[in-house]
């Protein structure tokens, strides 16, 4: 282990981090200071002694406030990942004093979110009664946001191109298909041979402009030649999407297993059509650079358990 770090040679504090994050979140050095109850002076010299060890400005002194550099960028970044390092290291102690087995923090997008976590969350559970584990639902650029932040321990997400990829680790699990879904006993149920042309003059509920399944929904009617549908409500919210669904007759557009889990609660009915557009494959993905709390060990291995039997894929076991 090498203990000559350059921060321990520099000695930086902890509230140098917090001061970093402060001033970026704040803009300023006094507010920031009175936030983390410190005179300004203070603040000031502890901004100065890491500007000086490091040898660069870390932030731009404007006529009403402070910017952050490139360089104090990479800083604040780093600061936020160490500080809510050492929050999740308190709470880790914490939940072992109190006699729990720890917490693990998951995210996911809807479909698995809906299809494998359950299942997942529920072997965890049965083993480990004691271990809190938080769940959220949300979009792959959320989500990526969050473990950049140390907010999350793994994902059950897509990686898009633009998405940072260093330090991570990613195993596919399944792609998506998607349906049109529409009320139980609508009209088009009823129509044989179905196709897009049927569809294109419809109203749709779709998800929002610059999606990926949006645009592959447009693009799907273009490439039969047809004008892609004018009437569209866009929303990303599915109860609001079932909600409109069930109280009309227009055409929701959602994840093949999403709709097809709504189908058989008897909520929508999945038209007879396949649609030639799908998702990106989703997969399991956690980070390299740091190591996963015993909680979010058991958490992982039973992603990939519940991966393995649901989508019949592989995985390497989990350390």
């Amino acid at each position: 282990m090498n203990y000559t770090h350059w921060f321990i040679r520099a000695r930086l504090k902890t509230r140098q981090l917090l001061l970093l994050v402060a001033i970026a979140e704040e803009g300023n050095i006094h507010r920031a200071a009175d936030v983390l109850n410190m005179t300004q002076p203070a603040a000031s010299k502890l901004l100065k002694d890491l500007e000086d060890v490091l040898d660069v400005p870390l932030f731009d002194r404007l006529p009403r406030g402070m910017r952050p550099t490139w360089y104090g960028e990479a800083m604040i970044r780093h600061a936020r990942v160490a500080l809510a390092s050492l929050n999740q290291a308190h709470d880790e102690v914490q939940a072992l004093k109190s006699g729990r087995f720890g917490q693990v923090s998951v995210g996911a997008i809807t479909t698995p979110g809906l299809m494998l976590l359950p299942q997942a969350i529920s072997a965890v559970k049965q083993a480990h009664p004691t271990l809190r584990v938080s769940l959220l639902i949300e979009t792959s650029d959320v989500l990526m946001e969050r473990m950049a932040q140390s907010r999350i321990d793994m994902l059950v997400a897509r990686l898009f191109a633009q998405h940072d990829k260093t330090a991570l680790r990613y195993e596919a699990l399944a792609e998506e298909p998607a349906v049109a879904v529409v009320r139980p006993g609508h009209p088009l149920l009823g129509v044989d041979g179905l196709s897009l042309r049927d569809l294109s003059s419809r109203s749709w509920i779709v998800p929002p402009e610059g999606s990926v399944l949006r645009h592959r929904f447009d693009l799907m009617f273009r490439e039969e030649g047809l004008d892609a549908p004018a009437d569209l409500i866009e929303t990303a919210a599915l109860l609001f999407v079932t909600k409109m669904i069930g109280e009309g007759d227009a055409i929701g557009l959602l994840a093949g297993d999403v709709g097809h889990y709504y189908a058989r609660h008897g909520i929508v009915a999945v038209l007879p059509i396949e649609l030639p557009c799908r998702m990106d494959a989703f997969g399991i993905i956690t980070r390299t650079d740091r190591p996963l709390s015993p909680a979010a060990r058991v958490m992982l291995a039973a992603l990939k358990s519940a991966a393995a039997e649901m989508y019949g894929v592989t995985l390497e076991a989990a350390a």
